[in-house]
């Protein structure tokens, strides 16, 4: 019997009808799907965790720790709406369900709660507090501490799990992008674009040198660049991970200080971060308040490879002689349905060696923090990936999301590879950077 407590959640929080009644179980997901590869279970398929959020919406099933386990082991990569031919919202479905998940007493217990929504609410979305955090891992990981920890964990056969997981913690930026970027930044030649820029969360602490490359294409574009002092993570990690309310406020901190500039689009190059302010035009559907502002924000939101696949480029690129692959983030090809896009950009690069990826759209497990919570699982599909990988010869792998970048350098150096992995975007400014051939005579 469902209390009424978790009765109330349900009903404020899962999807109605016309969401949940959308699938019509054909099964053409099923071959998308990592975790119904994984295991070949029907419960571990979309449509049939689709089943189970319907049947809890319809009380027919009780809130169970099966149905949390099921909720969680979902990567949320949403491959699945990309071969869905009735155009299922998976991903709302299973979003919401973490959400229920997160307010009743099933799932994780109430201490592992406790640490998520502290780390999610109190250190990712308070950036002070998460530069201090970042601050004290740069110190950890450059100061000799970070060896004496691992040497220590190393005697401990019960710790190898604990120190995989370490490594997986990407390497702070000395310089955080927050820090090192001017609010306005003008072009040397006429403004043909004015550009709001997202710094992002974990970007702005550990891929602070990506956000830089972007700032010096945009520049090199003709583009001004406004980098909003008082922005705020952009609340996706919160909103995949059962947090919607902190989502919900974080968004509406963006949505007034952006509101205050005037600007063309606004440019992400995390794919996730990305992909939830787009969305913000339906977080904020029926906000009398908001909705106009979360119109006018998402219709001006472009990834960084979208934008400079539909602009003619006024910035030079050289020869760069590279054997390139390019893997597609998931929130950047299935949430975003940017596919093209990243690839005529690297084409445009003179010398480039491109090599098709084999399953390039397949998960590498990053997936958020799904790599940490889920680590197991995560492992096995990405040795996958890398397989695949290896298969290519590349030198480089491009991707464009923050979180495939480090689950890839990690699978890389666990497999023993040797490719080198890059941003879309850096690999650009690297071409720019490149000193023109010499013509022979």
């Amino acid at each position: 019997m469902i209390s009424p407590k978790d009765k109330a959640v349900l009903i404020k929080y899962l999807p109605n009808d016309d969401i949940l009644t959308q699938c019509m179980h054909c099964g053409m997901c099923l071959a998308t799907c990592p975790t119904y590869e994984l295991t070949k279970m029907e419960r571990s398929s979309p449509r049939g965790r689709i089943k189970l959020i319907k049947s809890i919406a319809e009380g027919k099933l009780e809130l169970s720790n099966l149905f949390a386990e099921e909720m969680n082991f979902c990567l949320d990569c949403q491959a699945c709406e990309t071969a869905c031919p009735a155009g299922v919202q998976y991903g709302k479905m299973v979003e919401s369900a973490r959400v229920v998940i997160e307010h009743s007493n099933v799932g994780s217990s109430k201490l592992n709660k406790t640490i998520k929504r502290f780390l999610l609410n109190s250190v990712v979305a308070n950036h002070s507090r998460l530069k201090l955090l970042a601050r004290f891992l740069y110190f950890y990981q450059n100061s000799g501490m970070r060896k004496v920890v691992l040497k220590v964990l190393s005697l401990f056969p019960s710790a190898k799990k604990l120190i995989e997981i370490e490594s997986l913690s990407p390497t702070i930026s000395k310089i955080f992008s927050s820090d090192g970027l001017k609010e306005k930044i003008s072009p040397e030649t006429t403004a043909k674009y004015i550009i709001a820029f997202s710094t992002g969360c974990i970007m702005d602490v550990a891929f602070a040198e990506i956000n830089f490359d972007t700032i010096e294409v945009l520049k090199k574009n003709q583009c001004e660049i406004i980098t909003p002092k008082k922005q705020v993570c952009c609340g996706s990690l919160h909103a995949h991970n059962g947090e919607i309310e902190k989502a919900k406020e974080l968004a509406k901190k963006n949505l007034d200080v952006f509101s205050t500039f005037d600007y063309d689009f606004l440019i992400s190059n995390s794919a996730g971060c990305g992909a939830f302010m787009k969305e913000y035009i339906h977080l904020f559907a029926d906000d009398p308040q908001y909705s106009q502002k979360a119109k006018l924000f998402s219709g001006r939101v472009k990834d960084i490879s979208e934008f400079l696949a539909n602009v003619e480029p006024t910035a030079a690129m050289h020869s760069l002689k590279e054997k390139v692959t390019y893997h597609d983030a998931c929130h950047l090809c299935h949430s975003q349905k940017i596919v093209d896009e990243p690839r005529k950009v690297l084409k445009q690069i003179p010398g480039l060696d491109f090599v098709p990826l084999e399953e390039s759209t397949w998960c590498c497990g990053s997936a958020g923090i799904y790599n940490v919570t889920r680590h197991e699982d995560a492992d096995k599909i990405l040795e996958r990936k890398m397989k695949n990988l290896k298969e290519t010869g590349a030198d480089v792998v491009v991707a464009g999301n923050p979180g495939c970048i480090g689950q890839l350098q990690y699978g890389i150096k666990k497999y023993g590879l040797t490719m080198e992995v890059m941003h879309t975007v850096s690999l650009v400014k690297k071409s720019m950077d490149q000193p023109p051939q010499k013509k022979n005579p």
